[in-house]
């Protein structure tokens, strides 16, 4: 017998109510497959699903298998979706390299699109991945009442932001907040590195630089030659003997 999924409730009355959203840059597009797309539109969705999912998809890490049965109408965009949750892709980068709480964060702001409410929703969520493994909790995650009524089965999810009338601008996206690996992983693995430089390199645009046979180019060779002034005579003027170094003719 499974365990049910642990109560837990919004932390913000924000979030009971139905959000009123404003036209602006902060809106984000949405993909559906509920009309009959065109060859650059399925190739549109099919990149919204993997920026979504993966954030970035290399060539090795793209499902090949996937994007056919999807371009052939054999499965849905909720399929897809939880193909790429299931992946070795999405595995070794998200569950391998987090910890259960983390992993179900970064779930959850992927396919609900939207951040964890509190604390009791994640370790709601992180019995499931516990109990059931991580195909029970992307099942039940899919199954979900609220992503049934966002996304459905033929829309891609996507970061539903709360645009609201004193914001100028709606919330940053989650590959910025929590990126994929720990910062216990990103330090075992050497990233982010810090390189201090003791030289400050400058930047010269190209019409800027000296042309050939300009002065500026032998200005290097100019300082580095030995220094040659001639040292200054130890004779003054007061104490110089004038009358000695008048010459004059003896008379017999």
């Amino acid at each position: 017998m499974s365990i049910p999924l642990l109560g837990y409730k919004p932390s913000s009355q924000n979030v009971r109510v139905a959000g009123y959203d404003i036209g602006g840059d902060d809106q984000p597009r949405i993909y559906s497959a509920e009309n009959l797309l065109s060859l650059s539109e399925m190739n549109d969705l099919i990149e919204a699903a993997y920026r979504q999912i993966f954030f970035h998809a290399f060539r090795a890490d793209r499902e090949r298998f996937l994007e056919s049965q999807l371009r052939n109408g054999q499965i849905t965009v909720r399929d897809f979706i939880r193909g790429l949750l299931l992946s070795e892709t999405f595995y070794n980068s998200f569950y391998a390299k987090n910890s259960n709480y983390r992993f179900v964060e970064q779930c959850v702001q992927r396919v609900l699109g939207r951040d964890v409410y509190n604390e009791r929703e994640k370790i709601a969520w992180s019995i499931k991945v516990a109990t059931k493994g991580i195909e029970g909790f992307v099942d039940e995650l899919l199954d979900s009442e609220e992503y049934m009524d966002s996304f459905g089965y033929d829309i891609v999810p996507f970061q539903r932001r709360r645009v609201l009338a004193s914001r100028d601008a709606g919330e940053r996206p989650f590959n910025i907040t929590s990126p994929r690996y720990s910062e216990y992983y990103r330090s075992i693995l050497g990233f982010p590195q810090i390189i201090w430089q003791s030289e400050v390199r400058r930047y010269t645009p190209q019409e800027a630089k000296p042309k050939a046979g300009s002065p500026s180019l032998y200005l290097d060779m100019a300082r580095s030659l030995p220094t040659r002034a001639n040292a200054p005579s130890a004779s003054s003027a007061t104490n110089m003997n004038y009358m000695s170094k008048v010459p004059y003719r003896k008379t017999t």
